[in-house]
């Protein structure tokens, strides 16, 4: 979308069970401001793979009070621990407001499945309190068993449709198609399937207006698919090729929509890799993929020449941006936005994507109080930066991400505030950088935030490195020039350095960023500085092979995850 890329300077609950005090200390009897006063509890929208959870508070007026979180499926045993609820203090940003409250995710779990869960506050000026819920995973959307076909040609097409009914599967003859706008619903475990077979084409834009349970079923689209105001509508191995008669748009909803499963499709813009291209301003054109609303899940696609890949809405046009899962895609030849989380309002995911040749990899402008997740993202030749964290975003999480580009390794030029950022277990080279389409790279400083609020950051356990050989940079006002000073003048106690050399295979340095790569493999060497560097984390890195997790996107030795359509 249409945001600047650079500064001046260098919900409701669904699916959720009841919920239950398991036994309290303090709830109700201190006067101090300091303890915690326990408000109400959600889950709102679960996806296919995680769970949002929402606890309300006041008072905690030391912020010490924490959340733990423990699941399980139902009825199995033993329980496992999730990562702690992110604190997020009241606030408003952009023209947006939040209450006080801990929020997180439980991050990978098994669709169309109720899970337990134990929720702990920790409070030890008062408020202790400890309650038990249960929530549902959404399941994969399937057509209806038994389900009535009916077969379509292009001359037929229209007056099928017209007579569809829940549960139908219009199964679309080989042929050209006209555009058309859809308006059958269908229902719950009885979705309308519009299915295509080889040869099937539709030139023009389908259009989805208030419809509900709709499935879009291996369609090539020449044109743009448009699904406004819908709900659990499934888009699932299609190839949509964006037109300029319809903005250079692929997969949009440009008004609020809920539980979207956009899946396995190729959708190809038509932007090209070059340096006019890139930026706000630059020659682009087309969102890949864009919504707004909660729930959505967006998961195993390949989105290539867009101006932003994947995208969520902007200032006014945002609207319940929370609870949706971005997992697994492969974003390239992006000349904006790899993927574009802006405006999230808490519990966006954006998990295990593979991100090539973008201009920036990822934003975050702004996170509206957090938690915003980048969890497991291969980054390779972002050419501006690879973290967009601008207009005073609060409450990111990056966890375990790889990051090779040109220039900074990781540098944010925000010129405002970047709050409650929480960084662990990433792996950060750059090296010499340059200038491209009026955007600096960079200098090959490592880290370099100066607009970072450090008292309410933490950053750690982070590979870092730069083909300068040099440890250079700034976090807040603490600038450092070698591992040392970084370790010892910032929260970054645990840093180490790092080089090309720490993969396991070739990764060549992106020296210049106009080329399109490759996609390299990113897997480190199990006997790198990268290596067992890590911070175990609930959830996140269980299962780690020595004798603590490795730094960055992949365990060194594991299989690398399935990028783009499956």
């Amino acid at each position: 979308m249409a945001c600047s890329d650079e500064p001046p300077e260098d919900g409701g609950l669904a699916d959720a069970g009841p919920l239950s005090d398991g036994g309290s200390s303090g709830d109700a009897g201190s006067n101090s401001a300091d303890a915690t006063v326990a408000g109400a509890t959600s889950l709102p929208f679960p996806t296919l793979h995680h769970l949002t959870v929402e606890w309300a508070f006041s008072g905690d007026a030391n912020a010490n009070g924490v959340v733990t979180v423990r699941y399980r499926a139902a009825g199995t045993h033993p329980w496992r621990e999730a990562l702690p609820l992110r604190r997020v203090a009241a606030g408003s940003n952009e023209g947006f407001s939040w209450t006080g409250r801990h929020s997180g995710s439980v991050f990978d779990l098994q669709p169309g499945t109720t899970y337990e869960l134990e929720l702990t506050l920790t409070d030890p000026d008062g408020g202790t309190t400890t309650r038990t819920t249960t929530a549902t995973t959404r399941p994969v959307p399937v057509p209806m068993a038994s389900a009535p076909i009916k077969a379509v040609t292009p001359a037929t097409f229209a007056s099928v449709a017209a007579s569809a009914q829940p549960g139908d599967i219009l199964q679309m003859g080989a042929g050209t198609y006209a555009g058309f706008d859809w308006s059958r619903s269908g229902a719950e475990g009885r979705p309308v399937v519009l299915r295509g077979t080889a040869g099937v084409v539709i030139n023009g834009a389908i259009n989805l207006f208030a419809q509900a349970y709709v499935h879009l079923e291996g369609l090539t689209v020449n044109g743009r698919i448009r699904f406004n105001g819908s709900k659990h509508i499934a888009i699932q191995r299609c190839a949509i090729n964006a037109s300029n008669t319809y903005g250079g748009d692929g997969i949009v909803t440009f008004t609020r929509a809920e539980n979207a499963y956009i899946a396995d499709n190729v959708v190809t813009g038509l932007t090209q890799w070059a340096e006019a291209s890139l930026g706000v301003s630059g020659d682009n054109l087309g969102e890949g993929i864009a919504v707004t609303g909660p729930g959505h899940v967006i998961l195993h696609n390949r989105v290539t020449g867009f101006r932003d890949g994947i995208s969520l809405l902007e200032d006014d046009e945002a609207v319940d941006q929370f609870s949706i899962d971005i997992l697994n895609n492969d974003l390239s030849g992006n000349a904006d936005d790899g993927i574009e989380a802006d405006f999230c309002f808490h519990n966006c995911r954006i998990v295990r994507n593979r991100l090539t040749n973008n201009f920036i990899a990822v934003s975050s402008q702004p996170g509206l109080g957090g938690p915003t997740y980048f969890v497991r993202n291969a980054i390779y030749n972002a050419v501006h930066v690879a973290f967009k964290l601008y207009r005073g975003s609060t409450g990111d999480v990056l966890l375990h991400n790889t990051v090779v580009k040109n220039g900074d390794a990781f540098g944010i030029y925000a010129g405002r505030p970047v709050a409650h950022l929480y960084a662990r277990n990433n792996l950060f080279l750059g090296g010499a950088g340059g200038t491209f389409n009026g955007y600096s790279s960079g200098t090959g400083r490592v880290l370099h935030v100066p607009d970072l609020e450090v008292a309410s950051s933490s950053l750690d356990h982070d590979g870092v490195g730069s083909t300068t050989d040099t440890v250079t940079g700034r976090l807040g006002t603490s600038t450092f020039g070698s591992l040392q000073t970084l370790r010892t003048g910032t929260s970054e106690q645990h840093a180490v350095q790092v080089d090309l050399t720490a993969f396991a295979n070739t990764v060549a340095y992106p020296a210049a960023p106009l080329t399109l790569y490759a996609r390299p493999d990113l897997r480190i060497r199990a006997d790198s500085a990268a290596a067992n560097a890590g911070q175990p984390l609930p959830n996140i890195n269980e299962g780690f092979a020595g004798l603590a997790p490795d730094l960055g996107a992949f365990e060194a030795g594991a299989d690398l995850p399935v990028f783009g359509p499956r």
